[in-house]
């Protein structure tokens, strides 16, 4: 993928597990990975808070265990949830960072890949704000690219990677990103290097 004026660039603090330029909001919502965990996967969400509404620092509550329950009626239903994701690429394809990438962010849930279980264990997770059936923006498929170039570059074993949604390593219980998510518009290891 050739890099326009137009097309983010992100570089990852190997120490850290930090991608800049992105707003940190740290989660509580996290642990180690195993230690012999690799990273291997990259595992795309969807996320809007409530559903199909956008903007409103409601994903941010979420994750950090902030949300009020009492502000929509579907929050009631998520109260007492813990999750995270690595991060979340907003509509207007700013990055915000919740979990270092060499923690294991609480994204998949249970879930499955080629036979391996844990999925958390083993990948990162890409939370964009947006809804199944609402196409996504533009600019938040140049930040998504633009980030799986980064995360190539900075891991070794994250190279060839596979990029997948939540939909197939969670099928019959996830369904994003969604039919609205292009993944033709999603760089694959060898369209990232062209």
């Amino acid at each position: 993928m050739r890099h326009s004026p137009q097309t983010p660039g992100y570089m990852i603090d190997h120490a850290t597990g930090l991608i800049a330029p992105a707003r940190q909001c740290a989660s509580p919502n996290h642990d180690e990975r195993p230690v012999d965990a690799q990273l291997e996967l990259i595992v795309v969400h969807s996320i809007s808070l409530p559903p199909n509404q956008f903007g409103g620092g409601n994903i941010e509550a979420f994750f950090c265990n902030q949300l009020d329950p009492g502000a929509h009626p579907y929050f009631r239903g998520i109260e007492g949830l813990r999750v995270s994701a690595h991060l979340v690429i907003g509509r207007d394809g700013h990055l915000t960072q919740f979990v270092p990438f060499h923690r294991r962010a609480w994204h998949a849930g249970a879930s499955s890949f080629e036979g391996r279980d844990r999925c958390n264990d083993f990948s990162i997770g890409i939370e964009l704000e947006g809804a199944d059936d609402i196409p996504y923006e533009s600019d938040q498929y140049a930040s998504l690219n633009a980030v799986l170039a980064a995360l190539r570059a900075t891991y070794p074993s994250l190279g060839a990677a596979p990029v997948v949604g939540h939909a197939d390593i969670a099928p019959g219980r996830k369904t994003d990103p969604g039919a609205a998510f292009d993944w033709s518009r999603v760089a694959t290891p060898h369209t990232i290097d062209d």
